[in-house]
């Protein structure tokens, strides 16, 4: 029976890759790539002529017998266009499938995008939440950041360039201006990172609009927190208020900096719109 290999992929510069990982694309029967073309490009970089067949999110349902059947020839090899596969792409259906059919799944490690940017943030990295890219809609995103915010543990999300700024706005209103890192085009000629606050984020790429995928890196939320008198609560939040953020997000983001309850602070904001809230 054969083995389904897991092989992590360059996420820029080829030499990233891994000497088993090449020589397990050679000897496979079959890849199984994101996007062919793209592949392609690597396995001719390395004279690698190994057959392919597409597996990606429009075809996964289609190719998950293709792919089951290839394995009672021999091994195949997942790969992703780029880094380490079943992060973020339907890889993962796959390996359930394939591990339900009684076939064995072997990883071979290598490049990972969110890895590769929590080492080099300069925040904690014993404990640390991925969680892929951030919902495209505001109202989801926030839910999303309102859910986590108190989590103590660095925060790791994907991003694209065109979204970046209102993610970095949703991003301070409910998290607070915390430490971050964001990386973009890790390994390839123009690497760049920016470390600093939310707030500075914003003004950089807001200056120096960025492209290509972004890694965001968030430090969790601090742990001992000094508790603020009510006066500097309520400023804070009718200053919040005056600004028309809504009751659930001035809980949010001041329950992670103030040292209240979320739901007490919710409390005084409602109270607070009720009687001098804008309109």
């Amino acid at each position: 029976m054969g083995i389904l290999y897991l092989v992590a992929t360059p996420i820029g510069n080829l030499e990233d890759i891994s000497a088993r990982g090449l020589r397990v694309l050679g000897q496979v029967g079959l890849i199984a790539a994101e996007d062919t073309r793209h592949t392609g490009k690597l396995l001719k970089h390395f004279n690698i002529a190994t057959p392919m067949t597409s597996y990606h999110e429009h075809n996964k349902l289609v190719k998950l017998d293709h792919v089951i059947n290839a394995l009672k020839q021999g091994d195949v090899a997942l790969v992703s266009d780029a880094g380490t596969p079943a992060l973020n792409d339907p890889g993962y259906e796959l390996v359930r499938a394939v591990l339900a059919a009684g076939y064995e799944v072997s990883p071979i490690p290598g490049p990972s995008a969110p890895i590769a940017a929590l080492i080099a943030s300069g925040l904690p990295t014993d404990k640390f939440l991925y969680l892929g890219y951030l919902p495209r809609k505001t109202n989801e995103r926030r839910q999303i950041l309102m859910e986590i915010h108190q989590f103590t543990f660095t925060l790791i999300f994907l991003e694209s360039p065109h979204r970046l700024l209102d993610s970095l706005v949703d991003l301070q209103e409910v998290l607070g201006n915390r430490q971050m890192c964001a990386a973009r085009e890790l390994t390839k000629l123009y690497e760049e990172f920016f470390r600093g606050r939310i707030d500075r984020a914003y003004q950089f790429f807001q200056s120096q609009p960025p492209r290509g995928e972004i890694t965001l890196v968030i430090a969790g939320a601090s742990p001992n927190l000094e508790r603020w008198t009510e006066t500097e609560l309520m400023n804070a939040i009718q200053d919040s208020v005056s600004k028309g953020n809504s009751a659930s997000a001035i809980a949010a983001q001041f329950a992670s900096q103030s040292g209240w309850p979320r739901r007490e602070i919710y409390k005084l904001a409602v109270k607070e719109k009720r009687e001098h809230g804008p309109g």
